[in-house]
């Protein structure tokens, strides 16, 4: 890590400890800023995984920042980073699972697909050859454009094989499916995130009550032995679970909270 990016890294806790003090619009758009590298990270992480532009992306990913910028509590003891990117890939993943849906094509080019791959096929039988556009268009008595677009509507609507060549390296073909991220890799990743960010939580929370959920819910010990370890009765060790439990649902759940203006 050079001179200037210890600097800057020092000047972002210090603002962060200042808008947990002292919050304001002004303090908490440099913030932004100044961690915006951590939106840009998990945006390009993305791309790489769904047809989304790049730049929506980016703009969903600040909306994450924000939020966690807003909930983050500098005296914990826990790094910025790894408490802003579940945040942010939280709302990337939101946003995706908004978008996605099956693509509908309407029911005019479906019946000319369909009455077009039928005169395809005549057309071979007779001829041994394709028909070009402007004759099958002609047979359906329709624009070649009107076709063309029917044609590609249709297309697009198929999945793609896995085995499709997308590239080709210097010796090898590189199919759609050498191109897709290993889920077992994925599925590792996510659960380090979340551990990541369950752990930001748990910083956050009161010395007692952090102590109560990790000696009851962690270690799996009775409520009266945790009270012994902790130095508190029984009631109030279920007292601080619940305390903890919600304010941990509360942390964990950036998708449900409000943005602050």
């Amino acid at each position: 890590m050079t001179a200037t990016q210890i600097d800057l890294s020092s000047y972002g806790m210090e603002l962060l400890i200042s808008y947990h003090n002292n919050p304001s619009v002004a303090k908490r758009n440099k913030l932004v800023q100044i961690h915006a590298g951590l939106v840009r990270k998990v945006a390009h992480r993305f791309t790489h995984q769904c047809a989304e532009p790049y730049e929506d992306l980016e703009q969903i990913g600040y909306i994450g920042l924000i939020r966690a910028i807003e909930r983050f509590n500098p005296h914990q003891g826990c790094a910025f980073s790894s408490f802003a990117i579940p945040y942010i890939r939280g709302e990337m993943l939101h946003f995706l699972r908004d978008k996605s849906s099956v693509v509908k094509v309407p029911r005019r080019w479906q019946e000319l697909y369909s009455d077009g791959e039928k005169i395809q096929k005549e057309f071979a039988t007779k001829f041994g050859r394709s028909a070009s556009d402007a004759e099958i268009a002609k047979a359906l008595d329709i624009s070649v454009q009107e076709w063309q677009e029917s044609k590609l509507a249709a297309q697009n609507r198929q999945p793609l094989s896995l085995d499709a060549t997308v590239g080709n390296q210097i010796d090898t073909v590189v199919s759609l499916g050498d191109t897709l991220a290993d889920s077992r890799y994925q599925a590792f990743q996510y659960l380090e995130e979340d551990r990541q960010q369950l752990q930001g939580a748990m910083n956050q929370l009161e010395e007692k009550t952090r102590a109560a959920i990790e000696c009851v819910f962690l270690r799996e010990l009775p409520r009266k032995e945790a009270a012994k370890k902790i130095g508190v009765s029984p009631m109030t060790v279920t007292r601080h679970l619940q305390k903890g439990l919600d304010q941990l649902i509360s942390m964990l759940s950036p998708q449900t909270a409000g943005l602050a203006s």
